[in-house]
C-alpha cells in the first residue's frame, strides 16, 4: 500500500495510506500513541476488537464492501464475542473472515492499519474529542491531496513563520533595548505586542478566547481557528507593524492604524469571496497560473 502521508494529532504523527477512490487506510497504533502509552497499542487493539459491538460494526462494513467476506465466520464470532473466554486479534479476523478492513503491515511503517471508517469508530472508542480532531485533520490532508495550490501553500503554517519573524524582530531591535527589564518580562513585551494585533484584528486576546473556548484552547490557539482572510490580514497587519515599531511610532497611534488596517482589508476580502476562491481553485486552474 502506497504512497504513505502524516497527520499530525494531539502532537503525535499518524501514517495515512492513501488508496484510490477515498479507500485511505489510517495506522491504529499511530493512533494508540497519540492517546496512551505506544507499548500498550497491541493490546489496546486486541481489546477493542473482541468487544461485540466491534466484531458486529467491522461484521456489517465487510458484509457492504467485500464481496470475498466469509459471512459463516462472522456469525460464528459474533456468537461468540462478549464471553469471558473468546480471545480476538486482527490476524485472526483477516484469515478466517477473508476481511480487508483491517489488516497488520510489516516494515518501515508497520503496524495495524484500518480503512477509514473503521479508524474512525477506533478513534470514538479512544475518545470522542479524539475522533474529531482525527477526522478534522485527514479531511485537511484530503483538501492538500485535491487542491495542488494548497498543497504547496499551506496557509496557516506558512503565514505564521514568515511576517512574524519581522515582527517579533522588530520588539527585539527596537523595543526591548529602550527597556531594563529582565528576559522574564520581555516575553510579556511580546505577549503584549502580540494581543495588539489580535485585538485590532479579532476584538479579543488571547486570553479572552481561551477563556471562552477551554476546551478547544487544550488544543489550539486563537489564530489556528482564523479563517483564512483574517491570516493573510494579520500577515499584512505583522510586516506593517514592524515598520511603525522601527519609525518609533508610540502603540496606542500603531493600534488606530492597524485597527483600520484590519477592517478595510477583511472588508474588501470578504466583499470578493477571497477565502471562497481560495480553497475552490481547480487542479487546471493552478496549472494555468504555473504556466
Amino acid at each position: 500500500m502506497s504512497p504513505t502521508k502524516k497527520i499530525t494529532v494531539n502532537n503525535t504523527e499518524i501514517s495515512v495510506v492513501l488508496q484510490a477512490n477515498e479507500n485511505d487506510y489510517i495506522c491504529l497504533t499511530d493512533m494508540v500513541k497519540a492517546r496512551d502509552d505506544s507499548s500498550r497499542a497491541a493490546d489496546i487493539i486486541k481489546n477493542w476488537i473482541r468487544t461485540r459491538s466491534t466484531i458486529e460494526f467491522l461484521g456489517t462494513w465487510e458484509t457492504i464492501y467485500n464481496p470475498d467476506f466469509k459471512v459463516v465466520e462472522f456469525d460464528h464470532f459474533k456468537k461468540e464475542a462478549g464471553l469471558p473466554t473468546f480471545t480476538m486479534s486482527v490476524n485472526s479476523w483477516v484469515e478466517k473472515t477473508n476481511a480487508i478492513g483491517i489488516i497488520s503491515k510489516s516494515g518501515r511503517y508497520g503496524g495495524t492499519y484500518a480503512h477509514k471508517d473503521i479508524a474512525f469508530e477506533f478513534g470514538a472508542a479512544i475518545s470522542p474529542v479524539f475522533k474529531l480532531y482525527l477526522i478534522k485533520e485527514y479531511q485537511r490532508l484530503k483538501e492538500s491531496e485535491n487542491n495542488p495550490l494548497v498543497q504547496q501553500w499551506d496557509v496557516k503554517r506558512i503565514l505564521s513563520k514568515t511576517n512574524y519573524q519581522l515582527h517579533t524582530d522588530a520588539i527585539r531591535d527596537n523595543i526591548i533595548p529602550k527597556l531594563s527589564i529582565s528576559k522574564t518580562k520581555e516575553r510579556i513585551i511580546y505577549a503584549t505586542e502580540a494581543d495588539m494585533l489580535n485585538l485590532a484584528l479579532f476584538g479579543y486576546t488571547a486570553k479572552d478566547w481561551e477563556e471562552a473556548n477551554p476546551e478547544l484552547a487544550k488544543k489550539l490557539n486563537m489564530r489556528d481557528t482564523a479563517s483564512i482572510n483574517q491570516l493573510v490580514v494579520l500577515s499584512n497587519m505583522e510586516s506593517y507593524n514592524s515598520e511603525m515599531i522601527k519609525n518609533g511610532i508610540a502603540r496606542d497611534v500603531r493600534f488606530s492604524v492597524l485597527h483600520r488596517m484590519a477592517k478595510e482589508q477583511l472588508h474588501s476580502l470578504d466583499k470578493n469571496n477571497a477565502e471562497y476562491r481560495f480553497r475552490k481553485i481547480s487542479s487546471n486552474d493552478n496549472n494555468n497560473a504555473i504556466e
